[in-house]
């Protein structure tokens, strides 16, 4: 029998959530943290998974959702290699910028586990069996190590999620409070961040950090994930607030395909979302981007 926790919608979702600027971000995790991403949990809906029988029952786009093994993502023992979807997201991101920093995988340990399998020292709050949570393996190589931990910690202060390293066996516990929502944007010839951050609406230091990014490097080609940014816990306020919308500047020569092509969507969702009845665009029209 499994848990199934009612979606929680509206302008703003309050969350009575204990959690300052001054909590110290130091990857030692703590009882308000895990308190935290539990009740995250809860307001953002998702669905806790009691037996590991049942796990293929909630396989579905509005559910959970695969995570394979590709070229940047090894998964080691993992025996249930399914996410929320806003979790999935995240993780492409982050092992994209990590194998081109370290020039390897991203090795993976766990993702869901329900409740039925969950681990004699795990906590009852534990949102492995929602799918919002990832356990990364710790790098051997120091340089590795040190660029992994520098940006979970960048993303846990951006609020994107929230980090503890954990010592039995040791891993890195990653809870994620980014939503499916979030889109991708591939790089073209021209583009920077400080211009893809204008256009998008994101702001620039979200854009480095849900990326994994501390310079300004990008290569055309590259997806980066464009963070519905509303759609976090605010750590001052303790508020959950909807995904922002993403929108698009159109610069001269941008049609509607490549605009599309860009952003992993349709030319009919671009159009539906827009009212667009034609292909003739502006240079200055501000373009909505959705997924939906």
């Amino acid at each position: 029998m499994q848990l199934n926790i009612p979606a929680i919608t509206g302008l703003v979702l309050a969350l009575i959530l204990s959690v300052g600027q001054s909590q110290a971000q130091s990857l030692k995790g703590s009882p308000t943290s895990i308190d935290r991403q539990y009740r995250t949990a809860l307001a953002y809906g998702y669905t806790f998974v009691n037996k590991a029988r049942s796990v293929k029952d909630y396989v579905n786009p509005d559910q959970l959702v695969r995570v394979t093994p590709g070229r940047h993502i090894e998964l080691h023992d993992v025996s249930f290699p399914y996410a929320v979807a806003g979790t999935r997201q995240f993780l492409l991101g982050l092992s994209q910028q990590y194998h081109s920093h370290c020039g390897e995988k991203l090795t993976v340990t766990s993702l869901l586990r329900p409740r039925d399998r969950q681990p004699r020292n795990s906590v009852d709050r534990s949102v492995h069996p929602a799918g919002m949570a990832i356990d990364l393996r710790v790098p051997s190589s120091r340089k590795c190590r040190t660029w992994l931990e520098k940006t979970l910690l960048s993303m846990e202060k951006q609020n994107i999620v929230d980090v503890t390293r954990e010592r039995y066996p040791p891993h890195y516990h990653v809870a994620v409070f980014a939503r499916g929502s979030d889109t991708r944007y591939v790089v073209s010839r021209g583009d920077t961040l400080s211009t893809i951050a204008a256009r998008t609406g994101v702001p620039l230091a979200r854009l480095r950090a849900v990326n994994g990014i501390h310079g300004d490097l990008i290569k055309v080609g590259q997806k980066l994930l464009l963070p519905a940014s509303g759609s976090l816990v605010t750590a001052s306020s303790g508020q959950v607030t909807p995904a922002r919308e993403i929108t698009h500047q159109v610069n001269r020569g941008d049609t509607l395909w490549q605009i599309a092509n860009r952003y992993g969507t349709s030319v009919e969702k671009l159009r539906r979302s827009n009212r667009q009845a034609s292909d003739s665009l502006q240079v200055g029209q501000v373009l909505r981007i959705s997924k939906g």
